[in-house]
């Protein structure tokens, strides 16, 4: 990426957020915080008007934004993908706020890349595993209304059904929601309970955001991946140590926490499927250490062991 290019999504970046820190300027080009100061000073100086506090990061004074912003055709590319995966995975809410938004997307769309879209749609397919049957029984627009809670710290109101079909009332206050086994889970103090609770949204009957607010608890979502790990003795935790140089910049979006080690990224994952984890971490070869549990990195190491074999006695075809 040319500086012109930076400088214009640097711009675009620090309109996402009241703040943002120069380290995340800095993460997300792979520049040094030197190189940060200098371009967020060339903005400046070209009219600008950004402020900054010290300790806390860079914002754009009120008032000033930017006009209508450009999508590229790869841009539009992975929008149209990720709208394929939120079909899979998503709710109905979600679903049409989506498709909503992508409808707006391709309206700023120069024609060829219009054209281009609509071409790619009929050519992506994503297989997924269904959910279970007896899933979709409840309404399927609560993902939106949890989502809105989270973000506006909302105590949520549900009538929840357990797995003996049993109905309670709860008053929740939502901390976040993730998916897993097929299903997607909101994590929240629980009022009747009095401790974080995981509720699946395929067991919600009712809903209601009751518009009261609440202060934030002194927990990390990393506490309530934990109170789930013990919730669901199915699930498995895994800790992988890799290579920055093999991640190329991917994200480990799946990953549940992650720790910088300069060279290398410390991750946790939880699974319920150690096999489908082990097959993965097998294409990242040495450059990738299993810390945890042991029988992951022993089916890694099996898995290795079968591929040798497997093209090591192998007989040529030229013979």
């Amino acid at each position: 990426m040319n500086r012109i290019d930076r400088l214009t999504a640097i711009l675009i970046q620090l309109q996402t957020k009241r703040v943002v820190k120069a380290e995340e300027i800095a993460d997300r080009f792979e520049i040094s915080l030197r190189t940060v100061y200098r371009d967020v000073k060339a903005l400046m100086e070209a009219g600008v008007p950004i402020g900054s506090e010290a300790g806390k990061g860079y914002f754009i004074v009120a008032g000033f934004h930017l006009p209508p912003v450009m999508f590229t055709q790869d841009e539009a590319n992975s929008l149209m993908l990720a709208g394929k995966l939120i079909e899979k995975i998503a709710d109905k809410s979600v679903r049409e706020a989506f498709n909503s938004a992508l409808y707006k997307i391709k309206s700023v769309l120069k024609d060829d890349d219009k054209d281009g879209l609509e071409a790619l749609d009929s050519n992506i397919q994503i297989y997924f595993r269904g959910r279970s049957e007896g899933s979709a029984q409840f309404p399927d627009h609560f993902l939106t209304e949890i989502q809105r809670a989270v973000a506006r710290k909302h105590v949520l109101k549900l009538d929840y059904v357990n797995q003996a079909g049993e109905v309670s009332q709860r008053l929740v206050e939502p901390a976040g929601i993730f998916y897993y086994n097929l299903a997607w889970h909101l994590i929240g103090w629980c009022r009747l309970r009095k401790e974080y609770r995981d509720f699946r949204s395929d067991r919600i009957k009712n809903l209601v955001t009751t518009g009261e607010p609440f202060q934030e608890r002194n927990a990390s979502m990393k506490e309530y991946y934990e109170s789930i790990y013990a919730a669901h003795q199915n699930l498995a935790r895994a800790v992988v140590v890799f290579d920055k140089k093999a991640l190329r910049g991917r994200p480990l979006n799946s990953a549940t926490h992650q720790t910088d080690l300069g060279d290398r990224i410390r991750a946790e994952f939880i699974m319920d499927n150690l096999d489908f984890i082990a097959r993965w971490l097998l294409m990242y070869g040495n450059s990738v250490e299993v810390e945890s549990p042991d029988a992951l990195r022993t089916r890694v190491a099996e898995l290795a062991q079968e591929v040798y074999h497997h093209h090591h006695l192998q007989p040529s075809l030229s013979s």
